[in-house]
């Protein structure tokens, strides 16, 4: 039987407390329909976290245990520590998988991976967003036709002050005229991240069938082979055939 995959969705969960239009729309937090969607699918371990438990939720042995985190935040950026900033970028160089949903891409883990502002033009204003397939083979992208769209959705327009992604597999077109890369993949180290655009906390859209099936895919496919312990990556590499000389260190364990 092949194990399940290991997911954690970290939510910031400071909108639905502190604004009754997001908490109607997301009674529960948004955390809760995004793991709600991966455990109907059925092969995944699905765990929560949110920013104000100890340690974000993140600390105890979580991160070892996880094998795709996706995250959630945007007006509470600055209070996540750096130290659980520090050890999610750890543990996605060693193999663990990053969903960043909507405005985490200027959350302290994006902007530590990426190594880049990750800003963006952005505009509230309920407008339509239709979103290019560009890229219908990828594994990611599996049960989605040449594009889906989004009554309402908050705008983000380039210039999106991100690294040239590995490869682009969404791109998005709003109502008032403005583009965006919106599935983008990266990879990092051991491990490989996608940015997916949609999520704006005063619409549904986490509800959206299409962009829950992004989710899914995307967590199935960003699931690692193996995890590298990087404090035993880096080491005196054993001979693999008999070389002259003396005095070689001590080779790895």
């Amino acid at each position: 039987m092949t194990a399940k995959i290991r997911v954690t969705v970290w939510n910031e969960f400071r909108h639905e407390k502190n604004k009754e239009e997001v908490r109607r729309i997301y009674p529960e937090g948004m955390h809760a329909v995004i793991a709600g969607a991966l455990r109907r699918d059925g092969g995944f371990d699905v765990r929560t976290a949110t920013l104000d438990e100890p340690d974000h939720g993140l600390g105890g042995g979580v991160l070892e245990n996880t094998d795709v985190l996706i995250w959630w935040g945007h007006t509470a950026h600055q209070a996540v520590s750096d130290e659980i900033a520090a050890a999610v970028q750890k543990h996605v160089l060693e193999g663990m998988g990053l969903i960043l949903l909507h405005s985490a891409h200027g959350s302290k883990p994006a902007r530590r991976l990426l190594g880049t502002n990750c800003t963006v033009k952005w505009r509230v204003a309920g407008e339509r967003e239709r979103l290019w397939n560009l890229a219908p083979n990828h594994p990611i992208a599996a049960g989605i036709g040449d594009y889906f769209e989004l009554p309402h959705e908050e705008m983000y327009g380039e210039r999106f002050d991100i690294p040239a992604p590995d490869q682009l597999i969404f791109v998005s077109w709003f109502e008032g005229g403005e583009v965006f890369r919106s599935g983008c993949v990266f990879e990092r180290g051991h491990g490989r991240i996608f940015y997916f655009r949609p999520g704006h906390e005063t619409y549904p859209t986490l509800h959206d069938a299409s962009v829950q099936r992004v989710i899914v895919n995307a967590a199935r496919w960003l699931a690692p082979l193996r995890r590298i312990d990087s404090a035993r990556s880096m080491c005196v590499r054993e001979p693999l055939e008999k070389i002259g000389g003396a005095g070689l260190p001590a080779p790895c364990n």
